[in-house]
This record gives C-alpha cells, structure tokens and sequence, in this order.
C-alpha cells in the first residue's frame, strides 16, 4: 500500500475505489490549484482529502467550460452536470470527482444547494460574457467562488456561527483578485468580468483590455477594483480567528497568498495585459515556512 492509501486509510477512507477517487482530487489540486494546494497541506492530514474532492469537483467542471472546443462544450457540461448532480441526490456516484464529493458531503454534512449553485455560475460562462454592474457580477461570484467557502466551513471547524459569512466574503475577495489578475486571459475567453458600470466610469473601453499596454485610463480601474477587493479581504481576516486552531494556518496562508496577487499587480505598475503576475517565490516560500511552523507547533501541542 502507497503511503498516499495509507494516509486515506488513517483519515477512515478505506474502500479502494474511493482511494482511487481522493486520490484523483488530490492530482487535480496539485497540478492546477498551486496556492490552494499548498495552503491545504498545512490542515490536520484527515482533513485534507476532503478539501481535495471540493477543489478536484469545482476543477473538473470548470475545465470542460473552459477548455473543451466549443461545439461540444454546453451539451457536455449539460449532460454531466444533470448526471452528478442525480447521482449525488440518490446516494451513488460512479465518477470519480463525484465520488470524493458525495462521501464528503455526507461527512461533514454540507448541503447540496451549494453544489447547484456552484453549477448554476458555471454553466453562466458558457452564455454569459458581461457583467452590468457587481450586483450582477456577485450574483455569478456566489456560486462560483462564495459557495466554495460555505462547503468548507463544516471542515475547518467554525467556533462561530459568523464564521460562514466571513468564509463566504473570503471566497469572493479570493476570485475578484483571480479576475483582476487574469483581465488578458479571460478577455481572450471572449470574457470580461469587470463590471461594465466601472468600465464606463473611467471612460475605458472593451477593445483597451486587448492591448499589450495598460493605459491611464484602465490603470485607474484596475486601482478602483484593488480597493474594492481589499475591503473584502479587510472584513474576511476576521473570521480566521472564529475557526479551530488547526484549521487557521491553512486559511492564514491562502489568505496571504491570494491577497498578495493585488501586491503583486501594483508592483508590475498595473501592467498586466502582456504578462500573469504572480507572488514572487521567495514570497511563497516565506509565507508557507511560517505557517508550517505555527502548524506543527499546534499539532505537538495537541499531543497529550
């Protein structure tokens, strides 16, 4: 048995084909969610494979909208969303990412309207291109990104019943900055999740975010969005201190590497049409040694 299986098997997840099932999850957060996965490798090892079926669930699907061709993409995404979706609400499930959600969702007893709404913002963006003001944008956020919050405030423990809205806000502020960050690559989607209302505002147009260089104009919004994104992250922090101990190195690191990608754009002077920017390495490797201390000195003082 692979020390993978036996860890799985530690955190009472016995049943091989269910192995099989986390275990995919897992290569799906490992290959493509860099922070998430570093920051889910700071909670208690028996929770972990639980974070993975929700990250590998939300990957699977947002990867056929993005990146199946285009003829196929809706009626594959219908077709597999109705079928998970039934499997879920009858008890079973035969794929594997449906699989991991299913035992996790009756573990830790998280509702199945958060995976409806989750569906509902990703079968958005197979129709959906534009935003009229962030009203209308949040409504599309909430089920794209909030609602990962909300599954996961059963595992991390709330000592609050305040907790969930903060978790709820920490999902939001986390995918407004992916969006700031990825202006460039989500236009070339065809995509534009900068309200339109703010596009008006700083007299930018459509066509500005297409270019290689950031005008004057646009470097205004981006600075407009960064506000409005750190008011999030300002109201969010506060819900770190309401979950288990255990669960708070995790959050803390995701926390301050997502936030970081707002640091990361002002220090390219906004300049992110020709390029992704990211939080610097030595950043990322600061920010993980910290909480793996914390982490590990919680986890000696557990011990009796």
């Amino acid at each position: 048995m692979s020390d993978r299986r036996r860890a799985l098997s530690r955190a009472g997840i016995d049943d091989p084909r269910l192995q099989d099932a986390y275990l995919y999850c897992r290569h799906l957060a490992a290959s493509h969610g860099r922070t998430y996965y570093l920051a889910t490798r700071l909670l208690p090892a028996a929770k972990r494979p639980h974070v993975h079926a929700l990250y590998g669930f939300a990957r699977f699907a947002d990867e056929i909208v993005d990146n199946e061709p285009e003829a196929t993409r809706a009626a594959h995404f219908d077709a597999w969303s109705a079928e998970v979706t039934s499997q879920l609400r009858a008890g079973r499930a035969d794929q594997p990412v449906a699989r991991a959600l299913l035992n996790t969702m009756r573990q830790w007893e998280i509702p199945i309207g958060h995976v409806d709404a989750f569906l509902a913002s990703m079968r958005a963006d197979l129709t959906v291109t534009r935003y009229r003001t962030f009203e209308d944008l949040s409504g599309y956020v909430y089920g794209s990104a909030a609602v990962i919050g909300l599954q996961l405030i059963p595992i991390l423990e709330p000592l609050a019943p305040e907790a969930a809205d903060r978790a709820r806000v920490m999902g939001e502020a986390f995918q407004l900055s992916n969006f700031l960050r990825d202006v460039a690559e989500d236009y070339d989607r065809g995509r534009i999740y900068l309200p339109q209302e703010d596009l008006e505002r700083f007299a930018v147009s459509e066509a500005e975010l297409g270019r290689t260089r950031v005008s004057r104009n646009l470097r205004d919004l981006l600075r407009y969005e960064i506000d409005r994104n750190r008011r999030q992250y300002a109201y969010a922090v506060g819900g770190i201190p309401m979950l288990a101990p255990s669960s708070r190195p995790c959050i803390e690191t995701a926390f301050t590497l997502y936030g970081g990608i707002l640091e990361a754009i002002e220090s390219a002077d906004y300049q992110i049409l020709d390029r992704r920017v990211s939080v610097p390495p030595r950043t990322r490797v600061r920010v993980a040694a910290r909480a793996w201390r914390q982490a590990g000195a919680l986890r000696r003082s557990a011990v009796p």
